[in-house]
Parts: C-alpha cells; structure tokens; sequence
C-alpha cells in the first residue's frame, strides 16, 4: 500500500452476520455479511485489503485513470470505501465475484477523497485459494473486468490491458537480461511479474511467505518518497502477505521492524461475535501471531457517498 502520508490503518477481524450499508444515500445496497474476514482499514473510513475465511482476498490500489459511471439510482449504490468489504463479505470464490458483478446489478459510486483534494480513483483485486484472480476497473464509466489466473500482478497506473501490453515488451527482452528500475508503476508491474514467476513454488508456508515478501519488498517505494502529480507514486506504508490455504493474513509495516500475522482460524467469526481490533496506528509494535492482541472495538463506519 502506497501513500505519501500515513493512513491511520488498524487491523478489524469482522465475524459472520454484519448488517451492511453501501453509504450512498437513497437507495444504498445493503447486505448482512456471509463470511468473516480480516481486514486493514485507512482513517478508519474503508477496508483497504484484506481477507475473508474461504480464503477470498481483496485489494484496492489507486489509478488516476478510473472513471466512474454517472449514480443511476434505480440501482442500489455501493460506496467505492466498501467495495473490498463487500467482497469479502458476500464471496467465497474469485468465479463467484465475478459471475455476480456480471449481472450489474448495483453500482460502485466515488466521491472526493476526506480532504477534498480529489476523486477517490481505485481499482480493486481479487484472488482465492484456487489461484484464481480477477481485476475490477471503472474505465469511462464501465466496469471491465480482467479475469484469469495468469493476472498475479497488480500495480497502480496505467490501466490493465496497457499494464499487460508493457510487460509483454518486457518478457521479450527477458528478465535476466535486463529489469527496469524506477519506482514507476509500469516498472514495478514487469519487477513483480518476473520475480513473481521465478521464485521456488513450494508447499512450505514458511518459505512462500518468505519469497512473496521479498518480491513485494523489491517492489516497493522507498520511504519519503512521493510524486505529488503522480498520487500513484507515493511511499509505500505496508506490506501484507495472504495465505488463502491456511487462512493467515500477515503484516509489515514500513515503520516497524516486525512482521506480524493473525491465523483467521484463531478468530471467532462466528454471527454475534464482537468485532475486534488491533491498533497499529500509534506506532504499536507486535510480533508473531496476535490473535491474543485484539480487542473488542466498535466498527468503524464507510466514507459514503452524496446523492
């Protein structure tokens, strides 16, 4: 996750039975929750990335490139700040999130981001326990969907099909000949894609976490680094690693030595169970795993959207 300031986040272990709202006024979706999840919040206002218990995993990244459709509200409407929690929420498969975005039959809405800056412009992935992957952009007002399990990389700008297109060039002069270096989101895209494919595939936990990492790692913007004309180039401010098959979500923080984890098997996600927190925002410090570090918390509510 990169940002050029700090973006508050804690860790939320959400259980079954939520009642939901999608935030945008009249006629807001609204859902009650399938699946308990793991989740990592910004300003307490969204679920930025996270994980639910069947192993479904979702992301939000910026792209400046993202074009919301106009609010059509014959449609229930989904505040783009819930879009990750819908997800994990509602799905236990890549193939199920995608069958049901297919039948459009609601709508994600953007606003302005809390400090009025600028439109909240993101794209979302999702991948499972099967390897299955998919990658949702709002591109001139129309939701395209990039589905396959050969999408196992995810940047920022540009848009997929010009991310796929770049790292085609790339592949044919071959990574180790040569890998481009900056911090751009392009460059970044064909680092990941290489290494990505190149690290052992083991059934050794220990050892796949250890390699995910340090393909993030590599991938990352240094800290104090930002472009303000390019919000998609911005300090990286964590890392996360999903294990979908043992249901561990870990965390590293760019500001803290630690790695950390919480085993979703640990967690009562069952319906009534109180939500539950891990505050990390004030520079607390953990290691290993911290099922027993969390503490009863009220949720906090999505950023929504004026109708």
């Amino acid at each position: 996750m990169d940002w050029k300031t700090e973006l508050y986040s804690n860790i939320w272990v959400f259980p079954r039975g939520m009642e939901r709202n999608g935030e945008t006024g009249r006629n807001s979706l609204k859902w009650t929750s399938k699946y308990g999840s793991v989740v990592t919040s910004a300003f307490e206002i969204a679920s930025t990335d996270g994980m639910n218990e069947k192993g479904l995993v979702a992301n939000l990244l910026w792209l400046p490139e993202s074009q919301y459709p106009v609010r059509d509200q014959s449609k229930p409407g989904l505040t783009i700040s819930a879009w990750v929690q819908y997800m994990l929420d509602n799905f236990a498969t890549v193939n199920e999130a995608v069958s049901f975005a297919q039948e459009d039959s609601f709508q994600v809405a953007s606003d302005k981001m809390p400090d009025g800056s600028r439109m909240a412009t993101l794209h979302l992935s999702i991948s499972d326990a099967t390897g299955d992957n998919a990658i949702f952009e709002y591109i001139d007002g129309k939701l395209i969907i990039h589905h396959s399990m050969d999408y196992k990389v995810m940047t920022n700008s540009p848009t997929y099909d010009k991310q796929l297109a770049l790292n085609d060039y790339w592949k044919s002069i071959g990574g180790l000949t040569f890998l481009p270096g900056t911090n751009r989101a392009a460059d970044r895209f064909a680092r990941a894609s290489f290494y990505v494919d190149v690290i052992p595939k083991t059934d050794n936990e220990k050892l796949a976490v250890a390699s995910v990492f340090s393909v993030i790692r590599n991938v990352s913007v240094p800290y104090g680094i930002s472009t303000p004309e390019s919000p998609e180039i911005s300090s990286t401010q964590w890392r996360t690693v999903s294990d979908s098959k043992n249901l561990t979500y870990f965390f590293e923080s760019s500001l803290t030595p630690n790695t950390f984890w919480v085993n979703l098997q640990d967690m009562n996600l069952e319906k009534g169970a109180p939500v539950l927190k891990l505050s990390i925002a004030n520079g607390e410090t953990y290691n290993g795993n911290t099922a027993k570090d969390f503490k009863v918390a009220q949720p906090f509510k999505f950023l929504g959207v004026q109708d």
